[in-house]
Formats: structure tokens, C-alpha cells, sequence
């Protein structure tokens, strides 16, 4: 199953409640992305226009995961 992932990179345009974010990938698109456990529970914080890497299922490319964050 974790093969399926599809690892994307992209940019903060928005913050939303709840620990959501709104990204726009490299390939011009935006999805609806959340902050992942492990960042949530470290308190790695996301700002607007940090760059994330973003994991997406094949079955619903309009919502993603935040994995990483850069500066």
C-alpha cells in the first residue's frame, strides 16, 4: 500500500484552521493539505510560503499530507 504515495513538492499560499493548508505544487495545481502527526506532535510550525513536501493518494489528488517542511 505505501507504495501508492505519491510524494509531491510545493508552496504555502494559505493557512486554515485546524492545522490545514492550503499548497500549490510545483506542477501549478493546489490541494487541500494537512500537517502530519509527527510534525503536529514536535510543534514543527508551517508559515505562508515555506516550501513542504506533500504526500498524495491516487485516489484523491485534491487532499494531501504535509511531511517536511523547508525553509
Amino acid at each position: 500500500m505505501a507504495e501508492e504515495i505519491l510524494t509531491l513538492e510545493g508552496k504555502v499560499i494559505e493557512a486554515l484552521p485546524n492545522a490545514q493548508f492550503r499548497v500549490e505544487l510545483e506542477n501549478g495545481h493546489v490541494v487541500l493539505a494537512y500537517l502530519s502527526g509527527k510534525m503536529r506532535r514536535n510543534y514543527i510550525r508551517v508559515f505562508l510560503g515555506d516550501k513542504v513536501r506533500v504526500d498524495m493518494s491516487p485516489y484523491d489528488l485534491t487532499r494531501g499530507r504535509i511531511t517536511y517542511r523547508r525553509k
